[in-house]
């Protein structure tokens, strides 16, 4: 056996076993589903990359980067303060 699949397979475990630990899922039952995990774990970091990297490039090209920057910092601030609440299911 590889590395790589050593890794891969170490990767995968760690996925199934967390998703049992948050989700309170059986293990049979997260074990059945681990392709579907490793799916839309990749798929959210391939939205999470490709948006960074959309915002990353629209800031560098921006004429006042640093005034953007400093007005989402205070954006978070203020509602912080504000005590606004996401919503939870």
């Amino acid at each position: 056996m590889t590395l790589r699949y050593l890794v891969a397979s170490a990767a995968v475990t760690i996925v199934v076993l967390a998703t049992v630990w948050i989700t309170k899922l059986s293990l049979q039952r997260a074990i059945l589903l681990a392709p579907v995990l490793v799916i839309g774990i990749a798929a959210l970091a391939g939205l999470v990359v490709f948006w960074g990297r959309v915002g990353w490039d629209s800031l560098r090209r921006a004429r006042h980067p640093r005034l953007i920057a400093a007005g989402a910092v205070a954006l978070v601030i203020v509602l912080t303060i504000l005590g606004v609440k996401l919503p939870h299911e």
